[in-house]
């Protein structure tokens, strides 16, 4: 599998320079931040999506596509954060059943598999979370600066990266692992600061009691 794609790149080196720019900084954030402006990025895909799709299906619902689209990217933006939750627990378990069935395909319990993985994705939802958003800007950060590069002129990107195919995948990889262990390192510094600082705004966590080293279920619960 080859992360950064020859054929796209070679797309990516045609965009303009302040796109490429653009692409850049968003890879960082996203890089760096991921976790902390997760809601952000999961309301504006998901209602940019429904948008998208309300706009393309409006004739098969018999309503004009600009109100149609409206309607579908509202509603969805709305239910976003509602739903990100479920699709963590569909897509955890979905993704055990499939990787148990591989290793282990005489284990025939496919409702507890799926079950059991899916809460395990629930409780594991911050740690995917940054994974998935430190992977994203992994990613953007690596087609833009290999673009920027091309710029100069000094260096075929395109034919480099077919050559080192191997290298740059594991270069992605390097890289966001260590956006992973970044966001988590900043999110645990940003957690103290707010327990020294006594801020009770916004939802409180309720931890259950599971020996999860901190990292158990959590209930969220209005401040008051």
């Amino acid at each position: 599998m080859q992360l950064v794609v020859p054929d796209i790149l070679a797309d990516a080196c045609d965009l303009s320079t302040v796109l490429v720019a653009l692409g850049l900084v968003l890879g960082l954030v996203l890089w760096l931040f991921g976790w902390v402006t997760h809601r952000f990025w999961v309301v504006m895909l998901t209602t940019m999506l429904a948008g998208i799709y309300g706009l393309y299906e409006a004739p098969a619902f018999r309503a004009h596509p600009l109100l149609a689209s409206l309607l579908f990217a509202v509603t969805a933006g709305v239910l976003a954060l509602a739903v990100v939750r479920v699709l963590a627990f569909a897509a955890g378990g979905l993704a055990g059943l499939l990787a148990l069935h591989a290793l282990a395909p005489s284990w025939n319990q496919p409702v507890v598999s799926f079950l059991a993985c899916g809460l395990v994705g629930l409780l594991l939802f911050r740690v995917w979370m940054m994974a998935l958003t430190s992977f994203t800007g992994t990613l953007l950060i690596a087609y833009s600066g290999l673009s920027l590069i091309n710029r100069s002129g000094s260096v075929d990107v395109v034919t480099w990266t077919e050559q080192g195919e191997v290298l740059l995948n594991w270069m992605c990889a390097l890289v966001a692992t260590l956006g992973l262990v970044t966001q988590f390192l900043l999110d645990q510094r940003r957690s103290k600061k707010d327990r020294k600082s006594g801020k009770s705004s916004g939802p409180r966590e309720l931890f259950l009691p599971f020996p999860l080293g901190g990292w158990g279920l959590r209930l969220q619960r209005r401040a008051g």
